[in-house]
């Protein structure tokens, strides 16, 4: 009777002390459960381990000397060289460029289907620009020194005393040409006449363009010094036979602080086209119809709408003082 009141009496403890101890035996099992699972999937600790090679000291190589390096750089002779270089046949050398040929620029023949426009000459050659096109090119563009028109290269931009004409020199290689910005067609030859009389020779004409044909000049009427009324029919006619008519009027770019403000005109008569226009030797030309001559790619606008303006106003600067000139074209 004793012990049923003790299991009456402390009934829980007893419960709780055997669930601790279920606990105990389930958590005991349950480790070596585990310690035996991963035991199995860890590599045998008495697997022999891999064996390192051997150590074995370098043996060094013994290669024979040669004082070749030394021949080929030739420290001591700068100027000479390598000692050991290989002579080279200058002619056969696919190293070297080739060079144009050793020609007289001024009679160097035309190119073929090149076209020129607009010369812009500078006293530095890299600052002269010329309007070019080239064979299948619809439009003139503006090229430097250096640039490429229709597989050449522009070597130079400058004026032809010897054709009274400002050129533009191409190179392609070892060929040079030149193209002209006011080249005439020489004349073709007629028969021969029949021997008669020797006459007089007639005095030579004076250098320069000849004077201004009078059945143009008689379709320019001068209202006062900076006006001038032109028929259409000139304008036609000036951009047929401009290479004629500019050919003694040469265009030099002038700059002021480093900046080109106009070309100067030169050689301007006044028997010639411009000096009937009202221009005179060394104008400085500013702007045409308020394109600004300073620009190429301004002046080339201009001239293409030359052939299409019913009024043209110049203004140019004449021993310091702006000048304009009106031209009515009618």
């Amino acid at each position: 009777m004793a012990l049923d009141a003790l299991l009456k009496r402390y009934f829980l403890g007893v419960v709780l002390a055997l669930v601790a101890v279920a606990a105990y035996f389930q958590a005991a099992g349950a480790t070596q459960l585990i310690g035996s699972a991963i035991g199995a999937a860890a590599p045998s600790g008495s697997a022999a381990p891999i064996p390192n090679p051997p150590y074995r000291l370098p043996v060094p190589t013994r290669e024979p000397k040669s004082g070749e390096p030394i021949i080929a750089r030739n420290p001591f002779d700068s100027v000479t060289g390598p000692l050991n270089a290989k002579p080279v046949d200058p002619l056969n050398d696919p190293g070297k460029p080739v060079e144009p040929e050793l020609v007289d620029p001024l009679a160097a023949p035309a190119c073929d289907g090149i076209q020129v426009l607009i010369v812009t000459e500078s006293d530095d050659p890299l600052w002269s620009v010329a309007a070019l096109q080239g064979p299948g090119e619809p439009h003139p563009r503006m090229r430097r020194v250096g640039d490429d028109v229709a597989g050449k290269k522009v070597a130079f931009i400058g004026f032809n005393p010897l054709e009274q004409t400002p050129a533009v020199w191409i190179e392609s290689g070892a060929q040079v040409c030149q193209a002209m910005l006011f080249r005439t067609q020489p004349p073709v030859a007629a028969a021969a006449p029949t021997p008669a009389a020797p006459a007089p020779e007639p005095p030579k004409p004076a250098s320069g363009a000849p004077s201004l044909d009078p059945a143009i000049a008689s379709k320019i009427q001068k209202v006062s010094d900076t006006e001038f009324n032109i028929d259409r029919s000139v304008i036609d006619k000036i951009m047929e036979n401009q290479a004629e008519l500019m050919k003694s009027a040469r265009i030099v770019p002038e700059q002021k602080d480093g900046k080109v403000v106009g070309v100067r005109l030169f050689g301007i008569r006044p028997d010639t086209l411009l000096g009937t226009l009202g221009l005179q030797n060394g104008d400085r030309l500013e702007t045409l119809n308020g394109f600004n001559m300073a620009s190429p790619e301004k002046a080339l606008e201009a001239y293409a709408r030359l052939r299409t303006a019913s009024n043209l106003n110049v203004k140019v600067n004449r021993r310091g003082a702006p000048v304009s000139i009106d031209l009515h074209i009618k």
